[in-house]
């Protein structure tokens, strides 16, 4: 799995940080979260090509994660897309989806869906699991986790003590399917250890400091949590409904997750101040990382 962080400020842009965008390459896809202005032009200055972007999560209406998603559609179809396209978001995507259509001469030539959801499932395939979660902001809000689903580790020694022959059987049993070996049905939980914990990211879009945040996050992997104010700055956050860096940090701790990068960094501070963010978050939560625009993270 590879983060490339497209854009790390809040609600306005400086020459350093662009608006939110974080692309995932994962499981063969490449999957988008929030679309601020002008992520298009940022993509060009990574390895993540548009065209390849198989499903994009919104987390909520305001203009910094939105305002990239009808250029980067309409450029999509003029370089002759075709790939389904399908877009999630919270109750009133389809009020953004009629904007963009009617937007000057709009025309996208491939197939976009768009998908509003509430807190729950959004999506599960054999390799993963998305998950939805409405957090506390001053509109609706959704927080995301994607979660690898690994499989239980294959006890080979077991299986051959019990006359399955090394080969395509083993295949099957770690697929979950009983095989026949000389007339004795063998099952898969004869010969598979104990389920693994697959990685799991979780990405907080905006919100205050909630107990739903925390409960979401827990045992991440990778927490990616906005950070938009200093900890002196606390009743600004609260006033506008957003973290500080100390607040992330403590969600972070709170989750048990194992890793926390701030970003929605609001640029009223310069980079000294996010500097200081950084440092006041190591304090509650040592394992913390500041992002920066095209800062790209591997997971294992």
């Amino acid at each position: 799995m590879e983060l490339i962080f497209l854009g790390t400020s809040s609600a306005v842009h400086s020459k350093d940080r662009n608006h939110p965008a974080i692309a995932l390459k994962a499981f063969g896809e490449i999957m988008l979260f929030d679309c601020g202005e002008a992520t298009q032009r940022q993509l060009i200055y990574t390895n993540v090509s548009p065209m390849k972007i198989s499903k994009i999560f919104i987390s909520h209406f305001h203009g910094d994660h939105i305002l990239g998603l009808p250029g980067l559609l309409q450029s999509m179809s003029l370089l002759g897309r075709e790939n389904k396209l399908t877009i999630y978001g919270p109750k009133g995507l389809g009020m953004l989806e009629n904007a963009i259509y009617s937007l000057g001469y709009c025309k996208i030539e491939y197939p976009v869906e768009f998908v509003e959801i509430d807190s729950g499932t959004v999506e599960e395939t054999e390799e993963y699991v998305i998950s939805a979660q409405l957090v506390h902001h001053n509109v609706p809000n959704l927080a995301y986790s994607i979660e690898e689903k690994k499989k239980p580790r294959f006890l080979r020694e077991k299986a051959i003590e019990l006359g399955v022959p090394v080969g395509p059987a083993f295949g099957r049993l770690h697929n979950g399917k009983e095989v026949e070996v000389d007339g004795k049905i063998i099952k898969p939980e004869q010969v598979l250890g104990e389920p693994r914990k697959g990685i799991k990211i979780t990405y907080s879009g905006d919100t205050v400091p909630c107990e739903e945040m925390i409960e979401f996050a827990k045992d991440s992997t990778l927490l990616i949590h906005e950070s938009t104010f200093t900890k002196e700055d606390y009743l600004n956050a609260e006033e506008h409904f957003h973290s500080t860096s100390v607040d992330a940090a403590q969600i972070a701790r709170d989750s048990n997750s194992e890793k926390l990068i701030l970003t929605h960094i609001s640029t009223r501070y310069g980079e000294n101040y996010a500097r200081m963010m950084l440092k006041e978050a190591k304090e509650v939560f040592k394992n913390t990382m500041l992002a920066r625009d095209f800062l790209e993270v591997k997971l294992r």
